[in-house]
């Protein structure tokens, strides 16, 4: 029986903190406030683009930033960002054997395209999916629940792989089988909590979903 693969896109497939912290930097430098330290963005991204302005922002300018951010990011979202070493390969061995491949991400879906095309044009991903107007972000499983029908794979034959507990609580609510990856943006420790099926380390440990049945 095929098999389906969801990867969440930054802190998974690819390290984009570079290009997203430039972009909120300049959003924020634009009306003269504070700058957040890398380790700051880093422990926000993964909850959307409002999520991420809003923990940098004053309530009461987050939409003016975040109109800038969008923009900023908009002109250059794969100056810095790269697929993760050693993940090519494994993406290779799971397109040979026959699984759907698809992207599921908070970021909005005009960024994930721009970001996933020219860096995953490679492997024959089924479906990109990012934010959508009148859709739920993850943890929320609709979008989830929405992409396994259209590829045609039962949830129960799903696997989400992911790198925050936001990937890992969609992925339960959506009767999907939970992978965690520890080489992105979120510490071990909140993945364990989560308590995903599987926890790799390494882009090599995906392979154990190129035979899984």
């Amino acid at each position: 029986m095929r098999r389906a693969i969801l990867f969440d896109l930054d802190g998974t497939l690819v390290d984009s903190l570079e290009d997203i912290a430039v972009a909120l930097d300049a959003a924020l430098g634009d009306l003269g406030l504070p700058l957040p330290t890398r380790a700051d963005v880093r422990s926000w991204i993964g909850g959307g683009a409002r999520n991420l302005v809003a923990q940098a922002t004053p309530p009461a300018r987050v939409d003016d930033v975040l109109a800038r951010f969008r923009t900023h990011y908009a002109a250059a979202p794969v100056a810095h960002t790269r697929l993760y070493e050693g993940l090519a390969p494994v993406l290779d061995a799971l397109a040979a054997a026959g699984h759907a491949l698809a992207v599921l991400t908070n970021k909005p879906h005009d960024l994930a395209l721009q970001i996933c095309d020219p860096l995953l044009a490679r492997w024959p991903f089924a479906a990109i999916v990012g934010a959508q107007t009148g859709v739920p972000l993850k943890p929320d499983p609709a979008a989830a629940l929405v992409l396994s029908k259209r590829l045609g794979v039962a949830p129960d034959r799903c696997a989400m792989v992911g790198d925050s507990a936001i990937d890992i609580e969609m992925a339960h609510a959506a009767g999907m089988r939970a992978i965690a990856v520890t080489w992105g943006f979120r510490p071990r420790a909140e993945l364990e909590a989560a308590r995903p099926a599987l926890l790799v380390d390494s882009p090599e440990g995906l392979r154990a979903l190129v035979s899984a049945t």
